[in-house]
């Protein structure tokens, strides 16, 4: 039996899998910003004034002054003295001659380096044109520079000296630099009429590069100026008289009106710091409980940087929501807040657990929110906890329709409840609410519906629905492996309904075990005659083959069914079973062919050639797989006589790989291998048991003489 196994390897389930610092460190800041969104939800309302307003909010009431007040108005003050400071113009330093000696300096230098580039009859005429291009402070088009090459040495002279006498004309006054564009324009206008059209675009081109401001911007004494004139400003007042409206009910409120009531004391600031702090911690106690929920129930939401992020943000937009909707003073929106939406969600695509887990906490926050008020405590946790039960995994649509049905009839049925429990029953306001429960229901369901969609492809989490879609035999994959690797794909569906029926038994999901077998050696489809069970002629083309090809062949499905599984999108989960159900196992079968063809003992054989990448299988479902594919291929090889037999080659094939350690990364403990060897047997044996051996058929005569076949 399984409980013989040598005490030596503790069992899965006893091997906890601790979180890497990744994961530690997603759920640290994203469970921070939940206790940031939180804690502002709940401050809120905190501050202790007598009007809480701030600049940019909707007045909901007319505030009158209440007396006549005459204050010095600081934003006023303020706008007074920066209009002044704008009325003062930009001071400039007076012209510095040096600039336009420097600029008639370097107008030398270019003009006479262009004449050197205009008499060197070496370089081509491309050549020149790049020299002359390639002067820093110029920018010639080459429509100014091919006519400069064209002029003789006379029309080059005149250039060179009008070009020197209208830069220096040019530069005589005031340049400021928001001046450079109206002195560039008049350019032509200083050019002599004597020179021709040609000559008057090269130096107006040339004259144009090198004009330059020569009175800079002075910016220390303009802000000195206009500080001056700040400082002279005198401070303006604003008198309100007693009362006259500081602000209007519906006014947006701004800067001013904010000032008045500061200098009527009506908007005072004290907070009450005893209640700040408990909320807070009150924050991070039910986020702190939350993220262990997690941790407990779903570690590997963490793992997945787009899920944590969206699963948190779903938690956040219910907080705030509730903030909206619960303390209204309306007595039927916080009969419509939509929680169950939220455990429904969750549920639908994580399981029931970590729905509920996720809905009870926000619902604390809820109640906190809504003043402690035990018919919304009730109303909300009542609502949240029967929509995520009811709805479970969701296997069909109409599982929506029951779950929405459920919370409206729950949330009615409270409504009702707590209406003729009050002191001064109000049947029709509790015939209202009872009805914005109803309404609540479909809302919920509606919108776990649109989000369980939109979600579920973001996020790529399997579901139900994409779990019945996959097991549809018209999948392209389905059909490749049942035309090119029929054999596969019969040893598969029996290892789907053995995975199913252990997975069942465990509590386990049966249903991603049967689709996750059906896809699990969808990568044989490659070179499926290199698979026995694909070998109808009986040809064994490994004959032919050293056994470490043939074990890179075999070994290679595994990469083969990846490639084929991301070709056809098939999701995450399901693709974790094509390299899981071979974990890290041995091609035992070419491993033992090349250690005896070494003759060595196996000294020259690297064993890591014969093994299989991996990983080892992380799931319950994965390895239910494993042990049903390794548990059908020996059963299947080895033509058993008798149940017992049967029984045996299972029980030894699932030790094996608990001794292999290849089981040491799932959670399935050793009363799990007992129920899985109970449903693998339960199958084989309908499968392989053994037949009466029927006689073979003889011709005999009958009575009329005829032969017949009996």
């Amino acid at each position: 039996m399984l409980n013989e196994v040598p005490a030596r390897r503790s069992p899965p389930a006893q091997q906890t899998l601790k979180p890497d610092r990744g994961s530690v460190f997603r759920a640290t800041g994203l469970g921070m910003l939940l206790v940031l969104v939180t804690s502002t939800v709940l401050l809120v309302d905190l501050t202790s004034n007598r009007v809480i307003l701030n600049a940019g909010d909707v007045s909901p009431s007319d505030i009158l002054a209440p007396a006549d007040l005459t204050y010095t108005s600081d934003i006023r003050t303020r706008q007074a003295q920066e209009a002044q400071a704008r009325a003062v113009q930009e001071i400039y330093d007076p012209p510095d001659i040096s600039v336009a000696r420097a600029q008639e300096v370097r107008a030398q230098q270019i003009l006479e380096y262009i004449s050197t580039v205009r008499q060197d009859t070496y370089a081509t005429p491309e050549e020149q044109l790049s020299r002359i291009a390639a002067i820093p402070d110029l920018n010639l088009s080459p429509d100014v520079t091919r006519p400069l090459f064209a002029l003789n040495e006379e029309e080059w002279q005149a250039v060179r000296d009008e070009t020197v006498r209208v830069l220096q004309w040019a530069m005589q006054g005031e340049i400021r630099e928001n001046q450079l564009v109206d002195v560039r324009r008049r350019l032509p206008t200083l050019i002599s009429y004597g020179l021709t059209v040609r000559q008057t675009t090269i130096v107006e081109a040339i004259a144009e590069g090198l004009v330059k401001a020569n009175a800079p911007f002075n910016a220390a004494r303009t802000e000195e100026a206009r500080q001056q004139a700040r400082d002279s400003t005198p401070p303006v007042t604003a008198t309100i008289r007693r009362g006259e409206a500081i602000v209007r009910a519906g006014d947006r409120v701004t800067a001013l009106n904010i000032e008045a009531l500061d200098a009527f004391g009506l908007r005072q600031k004290a907070m009450n710091w005893p209640s700040v702090t408990g909320k807070i911690l009150f924050a991070l106690v039910v986020v702190a409980l939350l993220e262990a929920f997690i941790f407990r129930l779903q570690p590997s939401l963490w793992h997945r940087h787009r899920t944590a992020v969206v699963v948190t943000l779903l938690i956040a937009l219910f907080v705030i929501l509730s903030k909206f909707m619960l303390p209204a003073t309306d007595r039927v929106i916080p009969y419509l807040y939509p929680l169950p939406a939220l455990a429904m969600i969750l549920t639908v695509l994580f399981g029931p657990a970590l729905g509920v887990a996720v809905g009870v906490t926000v619902g604390l926050i809820s109640t906190f929110v809504a003043g402690g008020s035990l018919e919304i405590t009730v109303y909300v946790l009542a609502g949240t906890l029967i929509g995520a039960l009811i709805l479970g995994r969701a296997e069909r649509l109409k599982a929506f329709l029951q779950s929405g049905v459920s919370v409206a009839l729950t949330n009615a049925a409270v409504v009702v409840l707590f209406g003729l429990l009050a002191s001064e029953p109000d049947l029709l306001h509790t015939a209202i609410r009872a009805l914005a429960g109803i309404v609540m229901g479909g809302l919920a369901a509606s919108l776990a519906l649109a989000a369980f969609f939109a979600l579920s492809a973001l996020l790529d989490v399997i579901t139900p629905f994409h779990l019945m879609e996959l097991s549809r035999p018209n999948h392209p994959l389905l059909q490749q492996l049942l035309l090119k690797a029929p054999g596969t794909y019969h040893h598969t569906l029996l290892v789907s309904n053995m995975a199913e029926d252990a997975a069942q038994r465990i509590g386990a999901d049966g249903l991603l075990a049967r689709v996750g077998a059906y896809y699990h050696d969808i990568g044989k489809t490659v070179r499926p005659y290199f698979f026995v069970e694909n070998q109808l002629s009986g040809v064994d083309p490994h004959e032919r083959l050293d056994p470490n090809t043939s074990a890179q062949i075999i070994i290679s499905h595994v990469q083969d069914g990846l490639d084929l599984a991301e070709k056809y999108k098939v999701p995450a989960a399901i693709r974790n079973f094509i390299p899981e159900h071979q974990g890290t196992g041995l091609t035992l079968y070419f491993y033992r062919m090349a250690v005896k063809a070494a003759g060595d003992e196996g000294q020259s054989v690297r064993e890591e050639h014969f093994r299989y990448p991996g990983p080892k299988p992380q799931s319950r479902e994965t390895a239910i797989v494993m042990l049903a594919d390794s548990c059908e291929a020996r059963v299947r090889s080895a033509r058993p006589a008798s149940v017992e037999e049967i029984h045996r080659i299972i029980h030894e094939t699932i030790k094996a790989r608990l001794d292999a350690g290849e089981l040491d990364e799932c959670d399935l403990t050793l009363r799990d291998l007992e129920q899985i060897r109970a449903a693998f047997l339960h199958v084989l044996q309908g499968v392989f048991h053994p037949r009466v051996q029927y006689p073979e058929p003889v011709k005999v005569k009958g009575s009329d003489g005829q032969e017949i076949i009996r």
